[in-house]
């Protein structure tokens, strides 16, 4: 592994924090079956092109006061959240792993991630667009011998995260959704059977946790929809850090 250098997590920081900006722009518009290429970003209430010195990832929306400068409308906090996530994930991959192909491709992971748990979180869809594309090329990685894991277990992995879901989707009756099963399918590519299992028990505790919570203090009711993607995210994230310990150490009680 290259370690990085301390003088160059800045620069990272600031690539995650400007891909969190195009990121935004994802969001806001694959849902809405907008191209992302054009027309420029604009606020979404009154039309207005957003200026230059107005698209500076999180100082501008302090700088505003979290308001568009046109029409004084609210700015959703979702945007300076997306992008200090993503500068984050980036100086925490090239940590972990270097300056490697290895953080580079769970860093392009993990920017699809957050797309897709944001979008799942405001509209309860995970988008072919999205998961249909980062699954082929997870497959392709696979078959060239790029990915972090072996490619035979890429593929028990895929077959184990579809499998899986599915499974809970029939059993559930509608409880898990299509885009559900596919994400836990490119799960399985990137992360290889063992550490998808890792991910997936914990996606379900965060998520039943979650869920009780609402439950019992959020005025929500057995009936009402979760968004799952978002805890399938979050512990793919845990799984590709912390992943090998936690199966190391859950070994030590079968020995």
């Amino acid at each position: 592994m290259n370690p990085p250098c301390g003088l160059c997590l800045p620069f990272i920081f600031i690539l995650g924090l400007v891909i969190g900006s195009f990121l935004n722009v994802c969001i806001c518009r694959i849902p809405a079956e907008e191209s992302i290429n054009s027309p420029r970003s604009h606020c979404p209430a009154c039309g207005q092109a957003i200026l230059a010195r107005d698209n500076i990832p999180i100082l501008s929306f302090m700088l505003l006061g979290g308001r568009c400068r046109g029409c004084g409308v609210k700015i959703s906090r979702r945007y300076p959240i997306v992008e200090l996530a993503t500068g984050l994930l980036f100086v925490g991959m090239v940590i972990k792993f270097g300056l490697t192909g290895k953080s580079i491709i769970y860093a392009a992971l993990g920017a699809a991630l957050i797309v897709l748990s944001a979008i799942d979180l405001e509209h309860q869809i995970l988008p072919d667009v999205i998961t249909l594309p980062v699954l082929a090329i997870g497959l392709i990685l696979a078959l060239l011998s790029w990915l972090p894991v072996p490619k035979k277990e890429a593929v028990i992995g895929l077959l184990t995260g579809g499998g899986l879901l599915y499974f809970l989707a029939v059993i559930s009756r509608g409880g898990m959704g299509g885009g559900d099963i596919k994400l836990a399918a490119l799960m399985g590519v990137y992360l290889g059977w063992k550490a998808l299992l890792v991910a997936m028990f914990l996606g379900v505790t965060l998520g039943g946790l979650v869920g009780i919570g609402l439950i019992v203090f959020g005025g929500k009711s057995r009936k009402d929809k979760i968004p799952f993607g978002p805890f399938l995210a979050l512990g793919t994230l845990i799984s590709i850090f912390w992943g090998q310990n936690i199966i190391l150490w859950y070994q030590t009680f079968l020995v």
